[in-house]
């Protein structure tokens, strides 16, 4: 199963939250409002901060900030900033990690397609999609029809 962190979870919904603020936020007022410890979210705050998805502020009046608007903010850049690269093995070009069984291995560098649609379609749908719960329909998996058995 292809599963992202918790911290990735968190920083999602934190970074929601930003986007409804008004002005900043404290990271005791992001806890508080996600249900997240606050340890957690002042890491999860400093890791968006690095990667430029948050500015903050210090002093009395301090606090984060988006960087961005949601809309302009991918899921991909967030599962990166916390997570790390986007791949479902880790014996993908340009990682530099290498197997032990890849002399032998029949499908070594296949998997860079996969990759790669992956990261794209994460790339499409914005933070803003996720609070609005609205994937972009060329993302959408088509509903199965249902066979009946006669």
């Amino acid at each position: 199963m292809l599963k992202l962190s918790r911290l990735t979870d968190y920083a999602v919904a934190a970074l929601v939250r930003l986007g409804m603020a008004d002005g900043v936020e404290t990271s005791p007022g992001i806890a508080a409002g996600i249900g997240v410890p606050e340890p957690t979210v002042a890491k999860v705050l400093k890791a968006l901060a690095g990667h430029g998805l948050v500015t903050s502020t210090r002093g009395a009046r301090g606090g984060y900030r988006l960087a961005k608007p949601l809309a302009e903010i991918p899921v991909s850049e967030v599962i990166v900033a916390i997570d790390g690269p986007i791949a479902l093995t880790s014996c993908v070009e340009g990682t530099g990690m290498i197997c032990e069984s890849q002399a032998l291995c029949p499908v070594a560098g296949r998997w860079d397609p996969v990759n790669e649609a992956i990261r794209g379609a994460l790339s499409h749908i914005s933070l803003a999609d996720m609070a609005a719960a609205s994937i972009p329909p060329a993302f959408r998996i088509p509903a199965e029809p249902i066979n009946e058995v006669a």
